[in-house]
């Protein structure tokens, strides 16, 4: 159709970044698509979709190729992650969570540790999970209370984590727990796996959207953490999750992207078909410049990721821009998913059409991985003189 050539725009992407984005669009739709109605009613999760994305490489795309990786960079990875968003978002997510141990490991581990974990991980034979969040401690992350006690050649590791997404389902969880005082230098990082005693799901959260994705509460009573699961040093557990979550951030702006462009789409092919007064509701000012507004928002925002991939790929400071990417794209997302159901009126209101779903699961990218009034607050700080 006309408008694809502006939704589908890639004036900006190399030749491999086109191929993993075709790669990951026909996965998404020849696999994932036709369950997502029925799974999300059902809140069923399919770890063969993560083995399947594995299989084409698409879950361990900037890890290293020495560890199982495609040895690609965010710019592909980001590019991917739309394509999958826009079929469905938590899987999507689902990706973008796995993939946070690989960056973790790659970043902080021993050579033991990555030849353990990362390979699975990058296969999408295993999923992983990222455990940081507790109930008086969400975005001052550094005053969490689970606690992690030295105890010969293990640790001993007690408390509780909340909105722990597919903590259910993964093989490989990296744990952030106290081991000294107060604040961030008192915190340390932990690789726990899948069936150690004493790791105990709590209740699995009701949600407004991504219900395919599950979001759990996590126990540990008395588990028992070898030392060597020790990630870098006592006391690093802070510098661990401030590297991950920048990185994350980058994917749930990717993320917010692939479902903004399907809401857009949804609400432009209506817009051409619905008739009131003897002609297509976009000819009508109300809706054509809300529809123009919506697209020229999705490209800006959309430059905005490509700008903070870019300068991960290059191994530059991208703290600011993974911030500015967050807050542009999230908050774009809530705004383009409102409208389209808007747009489609009251059937936009309906479980007929997917906007209404659109629109529930993009509240939450302006939720975690940092609030974006906390991204605003990164910002504002490097304006400081």
């Amino acid at each position: 159709m006309n408008y694809e050539k502006h939704l589908y725009d890639t004036t900006f992407e190399t030749e491999e970044q086109m191929e993993i984005r075709t790669l990951a669009r026909k996965y998404a739709r020849d696999k994932i698509l036709p369950h997502v109605e029925k799974d999300e009613e059902s809140q069923t999760f399919r770890p063969e979709i993560i083995k399947g994305l594995g299989e084409l490489g698409l879950t361990g795309i900037p890890t290293a190729e020495k560890y199982g990786g495609a040895g690609m960079g965010y710019q592909e990875y980001t590019a991917a992650v739309q394509e999958i968003a826009s079929v469905n978002a938590s899987y999507a997510v689902s990706v973008c969570v796995s993939g946070l141990p690989q960056v973790i490991l790659s970043a902080f581990g021993n050579e033991t540790q990555k030849q353990k974990y990362i390979p699975k991980l990058a296969s999408g034979e295993w999923i992983g999970a990222f455990a940081l969040s507790e109930a008086g401690s969400g975005s001052d992350a550094s005053s969490l209370r689970c606690a992690a006690t030295k105890n010969g050649d293990h640790y001993v590791l007690n408390g509780t984590k909340l909105w722990i997404t597919q903590a259910d389902v993964a093989n490989v969880m990296i744990v952030m727990a106290r081991t000294g005082g107060e604040g961030a230098k008192g915190v340390s990082a932990f690789i726990l796996e899948k069936g150690m005693p004493g790791i105990k799901m709590g209740k699995k959260e009701k949600k407004m959207g991504l219900n395919i994705s599950h979001t759990m509460e996590v126990l540990f009573e008395n588990v028992k953490v070898p030392a060597e699961n020790l990630l870098g040093n006592e006391g690093d557990g802070m510098k661990v999750a401030l590297s991950a979550l920048d990185s994350g951030r980058i994917t749930i702006s990717a993320t917010a992207l692939g479902v903004a462009r399907s809401a857009i789409e949804e609400a432009i092919k209506h817009a051409n078909m619905r008739e009131q007064f003897g002609k297509p509701v976009l000819d009508f000012q109300g809706v054509g410049f809300m529809l123009a507004d919506m697209i020229t928002e999705y490209h800006a925002a959309k430059l905005v990721v490509q700008k903070a991939a870019l300068l991960k790929d290059q191994g530059k400071e991208h703290s600011l821009a993974a911030a500015q990417a967050k807050v542009l794209a999230t908050d774009m997302c809530m705004r383009v998913t409102t409208d389209a159901v808007q747009v489609l009126g009251g059937s936009g209101y309906t479980q007929e059409f997917p906007v209404e779903r659109f629109m529930r699961e993009s509240k939450v990218f302006q939720i975690f991985e940092g609030t974006n009034q906390i991204q605003r607050l990164v910002i504002s700080r490097a304006l400081k003189g």
